[in-house]
């Protein structure tokens, strides 16, 4: 099963998809996208890192995301990949905020490619931005929009997409 978990900032969408993933009586591997450019997502990354439990094996990849699902989609495992906005910035822009566009779009195609072979439990946990005001920005803009694309490719070929608001999981598909 590939699931889409979908939310705000601080919706609970992290700790939905860490029950989910506890409860799925399965090796737990925790795939983390996200750099600790600053103080503030150091700590960030420090809250979940707090709450995983101790033996579920934690990879941190910023941007090779398919070949790291690859690498570990046995049947035994499930895969949780917190968070793709995150790979998705990663992918898109280089550290100094440079669009890399060949870089994206040869990752997003291998992502979405490498879902029709993987044999373990899939997990995705994404921010859903694009439900606020149109960004002032070009690259702001850009995001936004490949986000909201990525969404709907994603959700296409998952087995189920939810969306979670104030802590709350609401199953869309």
């Amino acid at each position: 099963m590939i699931r889409l978990i979908l939310g705000g900032a601080r919706s609970g969408k992290s700790y939905y998809a860490e029950q989910l993933a506890k409860n799925s009586t399965k090796k737990v591997i925790y795939i983390a996208t996200g750099r600790a450019g600053d103080e503030e997502m150091q700590q960030r990354i420090c809250l979940h890192q707090q709450r995983r439990p101790s033996e579920w094996l934690t990879l941190e990849e910023p941007i090779k995301l398919a070949s790291v699902l690859k690498t570990y989609a046995q049947k035994q495992n499930c895969l949780l990949v917190d968070c793709l906005t995150l790979w998705l910035n990663n992918s898109l822009f280089t550290q100094a905020g440079e669009l890399q566009e060949m870089i994206f779009k040869q990752q997003k195609k291998e992502l979405l490619t490498c879902l029709t072979d993987l044999k373990a439990e899939v997990i995705f946990v994404s921010n859903e931005v694009g439900c606020g005001i149109v960004p002032m920005n070009e690259m702001s803009r850009r995001f936004v929009d490949e986000a909201g694309r990525l969404h709907q490719q994603l959700a296409q070929r998952c087995d189920q997409v939810v969306l979670v608001t104030a802590g709350l999981a609401q199953v869309l598909k």
